[in-house]
């Protein structure tokens, strides 16, 4: 079809659009998935645009309504394909490892099915469903090259996540994403350095380490202290300002991590640690390798070691078989550690798993009615942790696009080190997102702060001019052209979704 047929295309070049749902390893991965559709000549379609030639859902299979949510959204573009000639959708992410043939029979207008480890072939795929007029499904089972070799279009010019793995080696009864990303595989520590200085130099100053399983990095290459080792090289890294790492496990969490943490001055003191439950017998049930004690015995040293580390985790309420005494346990673990924001999800029964078939499956009625009572409490000790905050003088890197009420308020926003988010009056200076101010907090609100006064200092850095010259760049070239729209200042670390799936 020509240009002409496809009302969103863009001079004359094919459009993109990519839907991401999931963890934060899906979000990077999406990032690839635009990289490698601009390599191959694509651009994304503009914003608000009324759909694209190619559509591209990066899926999740961790939570129940995962195929729902998949099925209803192609639903909704069945129509619009069928009365736009040459339109193409592809699946791919965890529920297309999963799910396979079944997508393309449920949803036969589907053009691409792939997995969560052969995203290099999408562009290939798509022709090869234009040229054969077929649907192409192809799912590998093993990883064919690891996803940071491939062209990456980065959401932001100043924070940026870089992979340090794949897949998980844990049993989890809970969780079906080792069966869908397969063993722990490990970039080399070259690699993965090389890819930090690469990014330092072209403006980013906040880096993300990810993995499935972040802190048990080392266990393919042999080498228990990988990760504290790699932490401390990225304290090495000139004009590196702030390192943070998702999503860690218990299990993996040793000492020399958290001497690595409170002795390299860039890596942030926040810290995100599944809990999951506070039960011991729940977490035996799980088949996670730590209990109640050792659980709290990490953030106790932690915050002897890092005294104002803010620390997040994830909650599942309701696993098979939990009593009402197993919850009360998960509570006193919440009182005790004092997070500073929890992210709390009520069980999902997934297929393929071995908790789908225990015995003892909760009623909803009182999953819902536990779920309410630990989201109460989270709440309050999560207002009161950040009223600790009110007085401190702080260093905010500057963001965009995470203060929704900024432009009413004539505020702008920005992440603290320990990645709390702080809306600031907005200076009499130009101030861009990735530079850095320093500002007193004054209100706290139970997910953010605000500091009204006069902004104390204003740093302009190399990742504010990354962001300037990409910015400026954006407006000049068609959309989408390898220069990605920056949004937020950290690229996302605690989502709306857990780290890691919520399975770490």
């Amino acid at each position: 079809m020509s240009s002409i047929d496809r009302s969103q295309s863009v001079g004359g070049t094919r459009t993109y659009e990519v839907r991401t749902y999931g963890c934060q390893m899906n979000v990077h991965d999406s990032e690839r998935l635009s990289g490698l559709l601009e390599d191959a000549g694509y651009v994304r379609a503009p914003e608000g645009a009324d759909g694209a030639d190619v559509v591209v859902f990066n899926t999740c299979a961790v939570r129940e309504n995962a195929d729902n949510k998949l099925y209803g959204n192609l639903g909704h573009l069945a129509p619009k394909k069928a009365s736009r000639p040459g339109m193409q959708i592809a699946v791919g992410g965890c529920l297309a490892q999963k799910d396979r043939d079944t997508i393309v029979k449920r949803a036969p207008w589907v053009d691409v099915v792939f997995g969560t480890h052969n995203i290099g072939k999408l562009p290939v795929l798509l022709e090869r469903a234009r040229v054969q007029e077929e649907a192409q499904v192809e799912i590998a089972e093993s990883l064919e090259a690891f996803p940071s070799t491939l062209p990456t279009r980065r959401e932001s010019a100043y924070a940026a996540w870089v992979s340090i793995s794949v897949g998980c080696n844990n049993t989890c009864t809970f969780c079906i994403v080792p069966a869908l990303r397969g063993k722990e595989k490990d970039r080399r520590p070259g690699d993965i350095l090389a890819e930090i200085e690469a990014l330092v130099a072209e403006g980013v100053s906040e880096i993300t380490l990810l993995g499935q399983n972040v802190n048990a990095y080392g266990s393919d290459i042999g080498d228990r202290e990988a990760f504290s080792k790699l932490l401390r090289a990225c304290g090495k890294i000139d004009g590196l300002e702030r390192v943070r790492f998702t999503s860690p496990h218990p299990r993996d969490f040793t000492d020399d991590v958290i001497a690595a943490m409170a002795e390299t001055p860039n890596v942030m003191p926040q810290l995100h640690m599944p809990l999951q439950s506070g039960s011991d017998p729940v977490l035996k049930a799980m088949r996670r390798s730590y209990r109640q004690e050792r659980f709290l015995g990490i953030i106790e040293k932690v915050r002897a070691a890092i005294p104002h580390a803010a620390i997040s985790t994830d909650i599942i309420v309701g696993f098979p078989g939990e009593t009402e005494e197993d919850f009360e346990q998960t509570l006193h673990v919440v009182r005790e550690a004092r997070f500073a924001q929890a992210f709390t999800f009520q069980y999902s029964k997934r297929p393929g798993t071995p908790a789908a078939e225990m015995d003892g499956q909760i009623p909803k009625k009182v999953v819902q009615e536990r779920y309410e009572r630990l989201v109460a409490l989270q709440e309050e000790i999560s207002w009161e942790e950040n009223k600790k905050q009110v007085g401190r003088t702080l260093e905010l890197m500057v963001a965009e696009g995470e203060g929704r009420k900024d432009d009413t308020t004539h505020r702008l926003s920005g992440r603290a080190p320990d990645n709390r988010l702080v809306h600031f009056t907005k200076p009499d200076q130009e101030v861009r997102p990735g530079d850095v101010v320093t500002v007193e907090i004054t209100y706290a609100a139970p997910h953010h702060l605000l500091a009204e006064g006069t902004v104390l200092d204003v740093r302009r850095t190399r990742a504010g001019d990354a962001w300037e010259k990409r910015n400026a760049a954006e407006k000049a070239k068609p959309a989408g052209v390898m220069l990605g729209l920056p949004k937020i200042g950290a690229p996302e670390p605690l989502s709306a979704v857990a780290s890691g799936c919520g399975c770490d």
